[in-house]
């Protein structure tokens, strides 16, 4: 991932300095012969730590939740008023690398995500439990002036990330603009000047600006606005189809993410923070590259094409014996051969006009899927996957969400994990890519305002 690789650069870098640090500091230390190694070892851990974070650190016995580790992140202090799956997404990614995620909450009802369903153990609600574990809960009313002021306290004191989701204009109206903050910060920390080297980011449908900045935006009419819709689904007026989970949220989370990452390590470089304005249709636009480019100065766009591609073939599902499915991809000519020679054993395939390159055989799809549905019927699923594995052709299984918990791969890679939660535990997936030197943390799920009073001492707030 290309945040991941910057901020390994980043984190050499730090490594470097701090051996640049310890080759001058030899002389001094060599005199401390009778200095406890427990405080040089403290002394050295909470340097490291305030090389990357500029908030005040809490050095009570009573308070680890986020202690110096060899993690990225650690270090760092997100405060995020954050709602539903983008945000909260981009902050757990952040958690997982060290970050310490503070969420703000709402009192007694916490984030409204909370109550979508109850699908886990028929407490917890499924999008809440993906998108916020490793993360601390503080409930605030923030029309409250006394958790107003808690919540300016906190970003004051320990905020090196602020991040949000709200509608454009909300925070403004609060006076948790990235100005406002900026400028409390520097108002009440004039020795840190802590306010200019603040990360705010945000995540909103359409951007602070233009025409359709203050629009309500949902998931499915980010989907419909980035033109996702047009290309997604079957055929005809009523054929067009949603993606099934939320990928203008999660786009949005994932460059939110990243650019964060990528502010942490220009602050390094620089000592500046900066504000960052992640929009939802941007986002997903940008996946939707290849459509884009297909339909090139005013060309038609993609034919929707149900769970095939909509320009190569064969690449998608065909019937076999028994009623099964299997998923088969073939992206170019040696392929196509080999699947039409060694797997359907017919070598007339290759020279039919019809079906002898890429742009033929799409056009000519229906005729092509008959064939190829009709070898497959003398096997079950079973047998075709085995067949087209043994020739080397990309294939799948249509799994559900089922075989996705139990999928043999997964398991084999050790990418589960338990996490606890109100529930109990349950299982996590790790978040792809970790570096193996590195153990992703893996916190609890919190419960509304679970961190209240930790968080509240740690202010010295009664």
């Amino acid at each position: 991932m290309k945040g991941t690789s910057l901020l390994a650069g980043a984190v050499c870098q730090q490594q470097s300095m701090l051996l640049r640090r310890q080759a001058l500091t030899a002389p001094m230390l060599a005199g401390l012969k009778g200095t406890p190694k427990t405080s040089i070892s403290r002394s050295r851990s909470w340097s490291r730590r305030r090389y990357l974070s500029t908030s005040t650190p809490f050095r009570s016995d009573d308070f680890k939740y986020n202690a110096p580790s060899n993690r990225p992140l650690s270090g760092i202090t997100i405060v995020a008023l954050e709602q539903v799956i983008s945000m909260p997404l981009a902050t757990r990614h952040l958690a997982e690398m060290g970050a310490r995620v503070i969420k703000i909450e709402r009192p007694g009802t916490g984030d409204f995500v909370r109550h979508h369903d109850s699908r886990i153990r028929g407490k917890l609600c499924s999008h809440f439990a993906w998108t916020n574990r490793s993360k601390e809960s503080l409930a605030l009313d923030i029309k409250n002036p006394r958790d107003m002021d808690i919540l300016k306290t906190l970003v004051c004191e320990k905020a090196d990330v602020f991040g949000q989701n709200l509608r454009p204009g909300d925070a403004e109206k609060m006076g948790l603009g990235y100005k406002a903050l900026k400028s409390m910060m520097n108002e009440r920390k004039p020795q840190e000047n802590r306010g200019d080297k603040l990360i705010y980011a945000s995540i909103s449908g359409y951007g602070s600006d233009g025409p359709y900045a203050h629009k309500k935006a949902y998931d499915l009419l980010i989907q419909a606005e980035a033109g996702v819709l047009s290309i997604t689904g079957t055929e005809g007026d009523d054929g067009m189809a949603k993606v099934g989970c939320s990928i203008a949220d999660t786009a949005a989370g994932m460059y939110a993410y990243s650019n964060i990452l990528g502010a942490i390590i220009q602050r390094q470089k620089t000592g500046k923070g900066c504000e960052l304005d992640i929009s939802m249709l941007e986002s997903l636009v940008e996946w939707m590259g290849f459509p884009m480019y297909y339909a090139h100065e005013g060309q038609s766009g993609p034919k929707r094409a149900g769970a095939s591609h909509a320009s190569i073939y064969p690449y998608g599902p065909f019937s076999t014996g028994g009623g099964g499915k299997v998923m088969l991809g073939v992206q170019n000519e040696r392929e196509w051969k080999i699947l039409a020679t060694q797997v359907l054993d017919r070598e007339d395939l290759t020279v039919d006009p019809k079906f002898r390159n890429t742009a033929s055989r799409s056009e000519n799809r229906d005729e092509l899927e008959a064939i190829i549905s009709g070898i497959f019927a003398q096997w079950d699923a079973d047998d075709v996957t085995r067949r087209l594995e043994e020739a080397g052709i990309a294939n799948a299984k249509v799994n559900d969400m089922q075989g996705v918990w139990e999928h043999p791969q997964l398991q084999a890679r050790r990418r589960w994990r338990d996490v606890d939660s109100g529930v109990g535990p349950i299982k996590a997936l790790i978040a792809p890519g970790m570096n193996a030197d590195v153990e992703a943390r893996m916190g609890k799920i919190p419960e509304v305002g679970e961190h209240n009073d930790s968080i509240l001492r740690e202010l010295g707030i009664q």
